[in-house]
């Protein structure tokens, strides 16, 4: 069992994804986060079925940042109940798991 977790969420379409992104990779929340493609979503929300265009995002970091991860994408995500899916990475490469933990180890200023 690894350290390194994938959170999922999902954002609307537009730029608030990039800049949702490009801010946890700065703040080191992330060591790399994929945007996917506009997907199509169907939920219940308030007892209404709804549609949605969406973007899902996958983040990867380490189960140390997910509390400070967590906070901030409650402060910056724009959905009153964002999607915050952890899933555990059981294994994957070396280097690419050094390299997130690396990359989301914060530097002291």
């Amino acid at each position: 069992m690894s350290d390194v977790v994938m959170v999922m969420t999902t954002v609307p379409l537009g730029e608030v994804g990039e800049a949702l992104a490009r801010r946890l990779i700065e703040e080191r929340l992330a060591a790399c986060v994929n945007l996917h493609e506009p997907m199509t979503s169907i939920y219940r929300w308030e007892g209404a079925v709804t549609t949605d265009r969406e973007r899902q995002l996958v983040i990867k970091t380490t189960a140390a940042r997910l509390p400070a991860l967590r906070k901030r994408l409650g402060e910056l995500h724009s959905y009153t109940l964002p999607e915050l899916l952890v899933l555990a990475v059981d294994d994957g490469s070396t280097g690419y798991l050094d390299w997130v933990r690396a990359e989301t180890t914060p530097r002291s200023s």
